[in-house]
């Protein structure tokens, strides 16, 4: 357990960290230790059709505190960063008339970013846009950039050279541009109390492998099993780590050993991104040892 006493109850808290590594946990505690309501910020957490894969707090834990904002969407419906921003303003405004205060927590990087930072007010990418996008090969993409984005991006990701693609050419204006018109955000660092969950990659590892089999034990095979008529590769929620994989398994495509393994090593790519994130641009954010056996304090 994590010592809490540093903690100011009026604030917002906000909390971060790699997949498995225990936020969701440590969020509920603040919230019977300290008040408040847990918020999700997980990009695949807001879907319905997966909460065993993508660990989703259980029915215990949304009983033992108000949860929000887990499992409000169909499978296949489009939800941006613009959209999560919209769904949170109403528990951010509520609080400062005097409400629960807000406990954010989540693994999705760019929401954190956006909140604390601001987001670009970028008119939505076209049907026919993103159809084009889609077909054109990332060298062509990158082509097609002006030199001051294609500068600052990651050139090998291409769903961020795609997207800054799809500004350009929808708006007549760079991603650049629209970035640095930037509003003010929503919820500053200074005004919150922002926790990162930086755990020994050993560790995590250990977990990770932990986790797989419980999901195994508490039904994500028969949570495959009920997706399989609807699985759409191309639906947002696919996109959670082993998706794809569980439904191979369940249609006899894929061994019960390759399905771990594959889980497994998704799992702990991904947790290695977060981590990079959290490095790259967490810097500000009160960061938390894991295990931190010797003192159960947070650290800075």
């Amino acid at each position: 357990m994590i010592d809490l006493t540093n903690i100011d109850p009026d604030r917002p808290v906000l909390i971060y960290g790699p997949t498995a590594s225990g936020k969701s946990g440590l969020a509920l505690q603040i919230a019977q230790t300290t008040g408040g309501e847990v918020i999700n910020a997980d990009a695949l957490q807001c879907y319905q059709g997966w909460p065993i894969l993508t660990a989703q707090p259980p029915a215990p834990d949304r009983a033992a505190a108000p949860h929000h904002l887990y499992g409000h969407l169909a499978y296949d419906a489009p939800y941006s960063v613009g959209d999560w921003l919209r769904d949170v303003t109403p528990f951010l405004d509520a609080h400062a008339k005097g409400g629960p205060r807000p406990i954010i927590v989540g693994g999705t990087g760019l929401y954190f970013t956006a909140l604390t930072e601001g987001l670009a007010d970028i008119p939505p990418t076209p049907p026919d846009v993103r159809a084009r996008a889609d077909k054109i090969p990332l060298p062509d993409l990158i082509a097609g950039l002006d030199g001051d984005t294609a500068t600052g991006l990651d050139l090998q990701n291409r769903a961020r050279v795609q997207r800054a693609w799809e500004v350009q050419t929808t708006t007549g204006r760079s991603i650049r541009d629209w970035q640095d018109a930037t509003p003010p955000p929503l919820l500053p660092l200074e005004a919150c109390t922002p926790l990162a969950l930086s755990p020994d990659p050993d560790w995590l590892n250990t977990r990770i492998a932990q986790r797989f089999d419980l999901m195994i034990e508490m039904g994500a095979l028969d949570e495959a099993r009920a997706m399989r008529p609807q699985w759409d590769p191309a639906a947002p929620s696919s996109k959670a780590i082993g998706a794809a994989d569980m439904i191979a398994h369940v249609a006899g495509d894929l061994d019960g050993d390759s399905l771990k393994q594959a889980v497994i090593i998704a799992t702990r790519q991904y947790a290695k991104r977060q981590r990079t994130w959290l490095r790259s641009r967490m810097k500000r954010w009160q960061h938390i040892a894991l295990p931190d056996v010797a003192t159960n304090r947070l650290s800075t």
